[in-house]
C-alpha cells in the first residue's frame, strides 16, 4: 500500500491538474464546501418560509422541504443532468451539474436545521424583543437569528459531513472526484484492489471522523454555555 500511495498520491489528491481539470480529493473538499456555502442561505430563507406565520408561504415551502427530502439524491443528480439542459437550452458541465444537485439537497436539510434551531429559543426571547419595538422580522434578524446560528454550527458541521460523502454520486455523471479517481487508479493497477480502496476508505474515514469530532466539541462547549 505504501508503494501505491507514494506512486498515485498526487494523482489521488488533485487529478489530472495542472495539466488537467482538478479532481481527486481537492475537488470533493471543494465541491462539498461550495454546495453547504451555497446551499446555507437558500436553506435560512426556506427555513424561515417554515416558521412564518402566513400560510399562503409556509404550506408550499413545507411541501418543496418533505418532496425534496423524500427522494434520493442520485434522482436529483439526474435531474439536474438530464432536466435542466432540455429546459434551458444549455448543457451544464459534470462540476455544475453536481454543485446545483448539492445546494437544492443540502438547502431543504438546512432549512429544518433553521427550522429547529430557531424553534429551540425560548418563547421569551420572541416577547422580549417585540415588547422593545422590534417587529416580527427584525426581532428574528437581530434576536432570534444570532442565538439559533451558534446553536446550528454543529448540526451545518454534521451536514458537512454528509456532504463529503454525498459528492461520491458524481461518479455517476463522469464527475473526476475522489472515487472516480480511485476507480481510475484501481484500473491502471488492477491487481491491488483491496489496496486502492482501502485507502479510499481511510480518507473518507479521517475527513469525516476529524469533522464529527469537531462538532461534538462544538455540542459539548454549546452544552457548557447553556449550564
Amino acid at each position: 500500500m505504501i508503494e501505491l500511495i507514494q506512486t498515485y498520491w498526487l494523482y489521488f489528491l488533485i487529478g489530472q491538474y495542472p495539466n488537467g481539470p482538478l479532481g481527486g480529493l481537492a475537488l470533493t473538499v471543494l465541491l462539498a464546501a461550495l454546495g453547504l456555502v451555497l446551499a446555507f442561505p437558500l436553506g435560512l430563507l426556506l427555513g424561515l418560509a417554515r416558521i412564518s406565520e402566513h400560510r399562503a408561504l409556509r404550506w408550499p415551502v413545507t411541501a418543496l422541504v418533505f418532496a425534496v427530502r423524500g427522494i434520493p439524491l442520485l434522482m436529483v443528480v439526474f435531474w439536474a443532468y438530464f432536466f435542466l439542459p432540455s429546459v434551458t437550452g444549455h448543457k451544464t458541465d459534470q462540476f455544475t451539474t453536481m454543485l446545483i444537485a448539492l445546494v437544492v439537497f443540502d438547502g431543504v436539510y438546512i432549512a429544518e436545521i433553521v427550522r429547529a434551531g430557531v424553534r429551540g429559543i425560548p418563547d421569551g426571547q420572541m416577547h422580549a424583543a417585540r415588547s422593545l419595538g422590534f417587529g416580527r422580522f427584525g426581532a428574528l434578524r437581530y434576536v432570534i437569528l444570532p442565538q439559533a446560528l451558534r446553536h446550528m454550527l454543529p448540526s451545518l458541521v454534521n451536514q458537512f459531513v454528509s456532504t463529503i460523502k454525498e459528492t461520491s454520486l458524481g461518479y455517476i455523471i463522469g464527475l473526476t472526484e475522489v472515487a472516480f479517481i480511485t476507480t481510475q487508479i484501481n484500473t491502471q493497477v488492477f491487481t491491488k484492489p483491496v489496496q486502492v480502496y482501502a485507502t479510499l476508505a481511510v480518507t473518507y474515514f479521517v475527513l469525516c471522523f476529524g469533522l464529527s469530532r469537531v462538532a461534538y466539541v462544538m455540542e459539548r462547549r454549546l452544552a457548557t454555555t447553556r449550564a
